[in-house]
């Protein structure tokens, strides 16, 4: 599974989850993070809305990002985990 999580230089919300995320090695998931401030198009959907954790699907169309539920702030390691997790196995969540 391929993750998109869009953020900013000095952004603690960003890297709280980018953290949290990183400390999930145990799950089977690419993560990139991308700079809004390197692309207009980034800053102008994002700017207000960061930290924005996407996942990259296949579709007939091509590969599109779907936004993932946003998590409060103070979300925990396992609330991120379970979020991942639910993504990673969508049949189990239902």
């Amino acid at each position: 599974m391929q993750l998109v999580l869009y953020s900013k230089p000095g952004c603690h919300l960003c890297e709280g989850l980018e953290e949290k995320l990183s400390a999930l090695t145990h799950l089977p998931f690419d993560l990139e993070v991308r700079d809004i401030t390197t692309r207009e198009d980034w800053f102008g959907a994002y700017q207000y809305e960061i930290p924005v954790l996407c996942q990259v699907v296949e579709t007939a169309d091509g590969r599109q990002e779907k936004p993932l539920p946003r998590l409060s702030p103070r979300a925990s390691l396992a609330q991120v985990e379970r979020l991942i997790q639910t993504r990673l196995h969508p049949s189990e969540a239902e």
